[in-house]
Formats: C-alpha cells, structure tokens, sequence
C-alpha cells in the first residue's frame, strides 16, 4: 500500500457514519491498527496517551462496525465509514464534532474566507 504514515508511523482514521455521512471522530492507525481492522470488521485504533491498541465499544459497547475503508488522494488519511452503535465520541455524545461549532452552515457568504 502506498500509506504516507507520520514520523510516528501513524496516520489519521476518520470514522464516519455510513448512510447518513455523519462525521463521528478521528481517532490514529499504524500498520496494525489498520490491518486488524481490515480483517476483524471492527475499529482497532493506537492510543497515543496510552500507547497500546484499542477497539472501539470493547469497554463502552458503542461498537463500530467497518463498512468500507478508503485512502485520501495523498494517502495519508484513511477514512473508515462505519455503522455506529451508541456514542462515538469518549464524551457520551454521538459525535466528537458537535461541541464547538466554528461556523454553522447558511452563515453569511462575506465572513471570514471570502474574496468578496
């Protein structure tokens, strides 16, 4: 495969709801992390803080339950559309992006970004 990992050998897994399109968090692959959950149909991430594998809904129940993995043009973003069962985010909530809301769809077309 033609990952580009990063100097820690890992790289970015966005999990994302399946038939809705739900963005629900971003969690870190390596090599291993990618392969078990290509072969096992669950999402198994490398917890930086505490440096060991995880599957996600082995402690919470909030399974996810793989449906198609894919690779960004540039390789270094894996994006794992899933079937979320319960809470996607440590928080409880469905999501990790639903907190702080930095624009909100329909905002006006001269803020921040436009050329106008």
């Amino acid at each position: 495969m033609r990952l580009k990992r990063s100097a820690d050998g890992l790289l970015p897994a966005i999990a994302q709801q399946y038939d809705t399109g739900e963005v629900l968090m971003l969690g870190w692959m390596d090599d291993e992390a990618l392969h078990r959950t290509l072969t096992t149909g669950r999402c198994t991430y490398w917890s930086r803080s505490r440096r060991e594998y995880w599957v996600k809904g082995d402690t919470s129940g909030h399974f996810q339950w793989v449906k198609s993995v894919a690779l960004d043009c540039d390789a270094d973003t894996v994006l794992v559309k899933v079937d979320q069962v319960g809470a996607a985010c440590h928080t409880g909530a469905r999501t990790c992006f639903d907190e702080d809301v930095l624009l909100k769809d329909g905002a006006d077309s001269n803020a921040a970004g436009s050329d106008q």
